[in-house]
């Protein structure tokens, strides 16, 4: 009997990663291809959706070859893809514009002027928030700029469609990220007529929506020679890595909730029959017709760590720097960092925010400034998972993933500031074990995605602390109380 796998294609921002698993959850083979991002102007973000299709065939190949895979033994290949991304393509299928991803905020002036307008009518039909990442707020820019490939286009679509496109002869889209454009209209699962007619595109030049376990068959034949994979493996349309992120760590019961922190960061819950935010600070995304996903993003996760270290010039490794800090006791002495360095998604949803550092004395030192970062960056995980309690309920279980996640002291800064237990999987490719998984369903070798709880591997439980949780509780009332005042000057 042959040993059986399957494997997550995991396109993210930063990079594209195959990961190879078997069928417990255990990482077998990973490979990692890097992704070029373009800075064109100012607050400007692009990538090539051509590069970023052949690295997710160099990524399959080689995740294939290091894991010694015979065609028979490789079941399934699930999709997970970054969100926000749109690429204007022509009837034969090629880019006509780089891939704007949801980094780019050159559409800011068009997202603060329909938040003073319609804006809360499309979010609230939507589910996504107004804001320059929304590919509704993209298109709206493209229309009163003359953008020309947005003039030429006959298709507009994200990077994971565009793999799909060049592989399968298709265009088709999950639920999640068609959520995830700002023109997906979560009552009838359908493309949003009045949101087409605002930024004036045709139904036609938008993919057809699916759900997450639809399979996508019959891939080209030179593209699965190249990856060294049957041309009848069976792909799997998955969804966003928010969603797959969730699932693959097994947060998907009611109170539940995910955090996770690379160089950005979310906490994320699933419900049933989820509303909208009237005070616009979460999202509220489709992932399956029964499932949405709420919470929040933020722009400013490890990068706000890694601002510090340059800005410091610190020579050593990033454990070495995040060392310095257990120095220094709950509350950083005083320091309060409110994190707004790359502009701020939720709950702000302000491109313009600033980072502001409040209470520096004569006494403060390098130590406290690194303490202040990391509780920066966890309060306002915290202020976003207080919008998320408003929606949701309060949370039972904390899952906690992500680069940051690495560091003990984070971790347990995390259980302190929420005062709950914080689960961490041993694995820290989750998106991509939860893309493996939604293949899983789809082909009939797992029953549902709720048993995916019997096949995550788990790693330490991190205990709150009452009496720093208490400590935390006072500093992230002045904390909240600093955040809001500032929000005049932004």
């Amino acid at each position: 009997m042959s040993k059986e796998y399957v494997m997550g294609l995991d396109i993210g921002t930063t990079s594209v990663k195959a990961v190879v698993f078997n069928l417990l959850g255990n990482v077998i083979s990973e490979a990692e291809e890097m992704i070029t991002s373009y800075y064109p102007k100012t607050g400007w973000v692009e990538q090539d959706p051509n590069e970023i299709e052949r690295l997710a065939v160099q990524a399959v190949r080689k995740s294939i070859h290091m894991a010694s895979i015979q065609g028979d033994e490789l079941l399934t290949i699930g999709f997970s893809s970054a969100m926000h991304s749109l690429i204007c393509v022509d009837s034969k299928g090629e880019p006509l514009s780089k891939a704007i991803i949801w980094a780019d905020g050159r559409s800011n002036e068009q997202a603060e002027k329909l938040m003073q307008g319609e804006g809360m009518k499309f979010y609230e039909r939507t589910g996504m928030p107004i804001h320059p990442m929304s590919p509704l707020s993209k298109l709206l820019w493209m229309k009163e700029t003359g953008y020309d490939p947005y003039r030429k286009a006959a298709f507009f679509m994200s990077i994971k469609e565009f793999v799909i496109l060049k592989w399968f002869d298709q265009r088709v889209v999950d639920y999640s990220m068609a959520s995830a454009t700002g023109l997906f209209n979560r009552q009838t699962f359908q493309w949003d007529e009045e949101a087409m007619t605002f930024v004036n595109i045709q139904k036609d030049q938008l993919s057809k929506i699916a759900p997450p376990t639809e399979k996508l068959t019959g891939i080209k034949k030179d593209v699965s020679k190249e990856m060294g994979i049957s041309n009848s493996t069976p792909f799997v349309m998955g969804a966003a890595d928010g969603q797959l992120a969730n699932l693959g760590i097994g947060a998907i019961l009611p109170g539940e909730v995910a955090v996770t922190v690379g160089t950005s960061g979310a906490i994320r819950q699933f419900a049933k029959n989820a509303q909208v935010d009237k005070k616009h600070e979460t999202f509220c995304y489709a992932f399956t017709e029964d499932y949405s996903i709420i919470g929040g993003p933020t722009n400013n996760g490890g990068i706000a760590l890694q601002w510090l270290k340059e800005l410091l010039n610190h020579q050593g490794s990033f454990d070495e720097l995040t060392k310095e800090a257990e120095r220094v006791s709950p509350g950083a002495e005083g320091i309060l960092f409110h994190p707004y360095i790359n502009g701020e998604r939720a709950p702000l949803w302000n491109q313009r925010a600033k980072g502001n550092f409040f209470g520096v004395t004569i006494t403060h030192k390098k130590e406290h400034f690194v303490r202040a970062v990391l509780e920066g960056i966890t309060f306002n995980l915290y202020q976003i998972g207080k919008a998320l309690e408003r929606v949701a309920g309060e949370p039972e279980k904390l899952f906690v993933n992500g680069g940051l996640a690495r560091s003990s002291l984070w971790l347990q800064m995390v259980a302190d500031v929420f005062g709950k237990e914080v689960y961490v999987p041993e694995s820290h490719h989750s998106a991509a074990w939860g893309a493996a998984w939604t293949a899983l369903v789809s082909i009939g070798k797992v029953d549902s995605f709720e048993d995916i709880k019997k096949n995550v591997p788990m790693g330490s439980v991190v205990k709150p602390n009452e009496e720093n949780h208490q400590i935390y509780l006072k500093v992230y009332e002045k904390y909240n109380k600093v955040a809001n005042d500032l929000s005049e000057y932004f």
